[in-house]
């Protein structure tokens, strides 16, 4: 009731500002006057001005004031009504100042006005603040609007010294300009770091732990980033006139600074800083630079070094953590192994290859590593694989090469058995190179590495440990690159009996083979087929219970498949070969829809090669099977979106499970991707009518029934009761009669008439009027004039679907 009312004493109090007289208040003394004296013609009377006289400009200064306090209320749905506040309110501000400090009846709060006005100030665009002096979320926010950064450096600097602004305020500004930044503004990350400098000198001033934020950026210091800091030091400490905690703070960041620097050069710019020699006595000084002196060998705090820094012997134990540190930054064998040899000089009881807990190597190996007798090879081996593996990890390919490298030099004068394991895995860097160096796939690779894989495959060497991964990649790299001939020909019979992998990767490669070829040859087809779904398979054991029942337990990871699903899974997600993985989606397509729940069967390419049933479907793990496929096809997106087939199994899911909205995206893109975005005609093996009878539930569920009847005419045959059903709807969700223009169907145009006229719609019928108008709608053009009219119209519906979906 009182948001109805809110215009009516809006109204009445703008046009109380167009009084032009003071107003005049009875008292119980001058009540009795308006009985006793007759009305004048004009309503006035004698005792109009008794009583008590409220002066214009007060009765002004209160309706501005509330006047104000509406619009500025109503600013958080409608922007522009902050410039009427800001109006009104400065215009308080004047009145006031014309009434005088202490007005008779005008109670108004000063403080809250001016915190509308500073509020007001900043949420305008106008630059007009009628000499409003902002404070300093006022100034802050202004320079954020405006992007002038100097002004807020100097801003924040101030506040160093007022300690005004919450801490949480001043983390908030950072927080937002970190995002600016990261969303593309490089200029941004200089005053990032200046800001946070700023925000974390407050927080030394304050006696607050500094933001992990400032830290990461002094990892790496440079002389710029020292002078600023000090800089800002200077200008946020009046060493005269702050008081003492605050220059203990101060003084304690500055000791606590130059104890975690490692570059002394940056501990000189710091400890010779007027700043530093103020807050520092001589004492804590000398104490600091002992401290300095003691973690050095050799320290040279000033440009002309004391006699007492000299030549000052590092410790053994210094001279040890020196070197661990450089062997774990080091990526150079030469100089790793140069490392090594100085550290074992020095002491023969430590083992230096568990130095970093990230030097990992995989426990078949590690076993033959760690039985190496001597200490030196076998911390250098164990190390140079662990680096190199690790750069295999960060894609790091260049310096893996020369690790590896190095490694199997070393182990080839003594170990024949680490040789080969060197040899694999240099095998499985080559693959990942050439993979990361293909990209798209266009470069195929040299006859070299597809033989030495071939060679892995066939390897027989029983004592070397050989590593799963690298038979998957090895399988998948030839799948990849379409070796079916030697999967399906070559391959020795042993192999595929005892590697999941090379058995998988043979009955892909056949199945792919024949797809081309008749309909019958589906032999292949079908033992892929009974593989997997064993993989997909329930194992159940029996169990008996306390009351001598006999129960029946299902686990969910079968042992009675090839592989564990989750590995067949990790295997298809190395796999990028179109045809390969289109086989793969329509098998678990039809598995899927092999359930006897299914309502909406989901289609795929090729499905119709596989069994139309499985004997024992209970033991099937239907829902392991439905998520398998879901991650699957989004997997094959995530190479190619733009795989008409793969966006209509991908489509037909969301259909399935009821996200209709969803649906209708992918079933656009599908045919967006083969049709220019809808300017060349969508081929129909892909608008099917399945697909486009699809579309129209989708949009028949969200209720927009003016699409449901345009889709109808896409149909090979017009559904016309669908469409007047449709049209019927009076409760539609989409554009409506904005759509007529991209209907062709002149019955379905003339049904709209004659609807429209039936309800008493005259616009809407007229737009359907003027739609049947159109002369290339005509029914005596030739019919290619009639066709290109409605491929016309297709393009448009389906660019403005898109619009909308997309």
């Amino acid at each position: 009731m009182l948001k109805e009312q809110a215009e009516d004493s809006i109204m009445v109090l703008e046009a109380a500002l167009e009084l032009k007289k003071d107003l005049y208040v009875h008292t119980m003394w001058t009540l009795d006057l308006l009985a006793a004296e007759p009305g004048m013609a004009n309503g006035e009377t004698e005792s109009s001005t008794a009583g008590l006289r409220i002066s214009i400009n007060e009765m002004y200064c209160l309706v501005c004031y509330d006047l104000g306090g509406v619009f500025f209320q109503q600013g958080a749905t409608s922007p522009e009504c902050y410039q009427k506040a800001k109006e009104y309110f400065f215009r308080t501000r004047e009145l006031l100042s014309k009434i005088g400090l202490e007005p008779v009846h005008c109670r108004i709060d000063c403080k809250r006005l001016a915190g509308y006005c500073q509020a007001c100030g900043v949420l305008t665009a106008s630059s007009d603040n009628g000499g409003l002096q902002l404070n300093a979320y006022g100034k802050i926010h202004s320079c954020m609007k405006s992007g002038d950064y100097q002004g807020l450096l100097e801003t924040l600097l101030e506040d160093n010294v007022s300690l005004a602004l919450p801490s949480h305020f001043r983390q908030s500004i950072l927080r937002e300009l970190f995002q600016k930044a990261q969303q593309g503004d490089a200029a941004l990350e200089e005053v990032c770091f200046k800001v946070c400098v700023c925000n974390a000198i407050r927080d030394v001033l304050e006696g607050q732990v500094v933001s992990v934020r400032f830290n990461q950026f002094f990892l790496k210091p440079t002389k710029e980033k020292i002078d600023f800091l000090l800089e800002i030091c200077s200008r946020s400490l009046n060493v005269e006139q702050t008081p003492e905690y605050l220059k203990r703070n101060m003084a304690a960041f500055l000791k606590h600074l130059c104890q975690g620097l490692e570059d002394l050069q940056f501990v000189f710019m710091i400890s010779s800083h007027e700043i530093f020699m103020k807050l520092l006595k001589d004492d804590e000084r000398k104490l600091l630079l002992d401290q300095m002196r003691k973690r050095s060998p050799r320290v040279s705090l000033s440009t002309k070094p004391l006699a007492s820094f000299y030549d000052i012997p590092a410790s053994a134990s210094f001279n040890i953590g020196q070197l661990e540190h450089q062997l774990i930054l080091s990526v150079d064998p030469r100089r790793i192994r140069q490392i090594l040899i100085e550290l074992h000089g020095m002491t023969s009881e430590r083992q230096f290859w568990t130095v970093c807990s990230k030097w990992e190597v995989p426990t078949l190996y590690s076993s033959v590593i760690l039985g190496v007798k001597d200490s030196l090879t076998r911390d250098l081996v164990y190390i140079l694989m662990a680096k190199g593996l690790h750069s295999i990890a960060i894609k790091d390919f260049v310096h893996a090469k020369q690790l590896f490298s190095a490694c199997l030099e070393l182990v080839t004068e003594f170990s024949p058995k680490l040789r080969q394991v060197m040899l694999n895995e240099m095998l499985l860097l080559d693959i990942y190179a050439h993979e990361a160096a293909a990209g798209s796939g266009s470069k195929r690779p040299p006859p070299d590495l597809i033989s030495r894989v071939r060679g892995y495959l066939e390897l027989r060497l029983p004592d070397v440990p050989l590593r799963q991964v690298i038979a998957e990649e090895c399988v998948a790299f030839l799948l990849n690159w379409r070796e079916n001939e030697y999967l399906t020909l070559q391959v020795p019979a042993v192999l595929v009996q005892n590697n999941p992998y090379v058995k998988l990767g043979q009955l892909l490669a056949a199945t792919c083979k024949e797809l081309p070829g008749p309909k019958e040859s589906r032999k292949t087809a079908k033992d892929l087929w009974e593989v997997v779904v064993q993989i997909c398979s329930l194992s159940s054991q029996h169990k008996r219970g306390n009351d001598g029942r006999v129960s029946l337990i299902k686990q969910r990871e079968s042992t009675l498949g090839i592989m564990y699903r989750s590995e067949l899974l990790s295997f298809i997600k190395k796999l990028r070969e179109p045809l390969v993985l289109t086989t793969l989606v329509s098998l678990f397509v039809k598995l899927h829809n092999i359930r006897d729940d299914i309502v909406n069967d989901i289609t795929a390419e090729h499905i119709s090669i596989w069994p139309t049933s499985i004997p024992n479907l209970q033991s099937v793990d239907v829902e392991a099977v439905a998520v398998t496929m879901k991650e699957l096809v989004s997997y094959v997106l995530s190479i190619n979106s733009n795989n008409h087939s793969w966006l209509i199994t991908q489509a037909d899911i969301y259909f399935a499970i009821n996200q209709y909205s969803a649906a209708l995206h992918y079933y656009l893109q599908a045919g967006a991707v083969c049709s220019d975005f809808f300017n060349k005609a969508v081929p129909p093996d892909v608008y099917t009518d399945q697909v486009l009878k699809r579309m129209i539930k989708c949009c028949s569920l969200l209720n927009c029934h003016t699409q449901v009847a345009i889709l109808c005419q896409f149909l090979r045959e017009v559904d016309y009761m669908t469409a007047f059903k449709a049209l019927q709807e009076q409760n539609s969700h989409d554009a409506m009669d904005s759509y007529y223009d991209y209907i062709w169907d002149i019955t379905i145009l003339e049904y709209l008439t004659h609807l429209h006229h039936k309800r008493g719609e005259t616009d809407k019928r007229q737009i359907a009027i003027k739609a049947i108008g159109q002369t290339e709608l005509n029914a005596s053009n030739p019919e290619e004039v009639l066709q290109l009219a409605a491929q016309k119209r297709k393009k448009k519906f389906l660019q403005a679907m898109a619009k909308l979906y997309f």
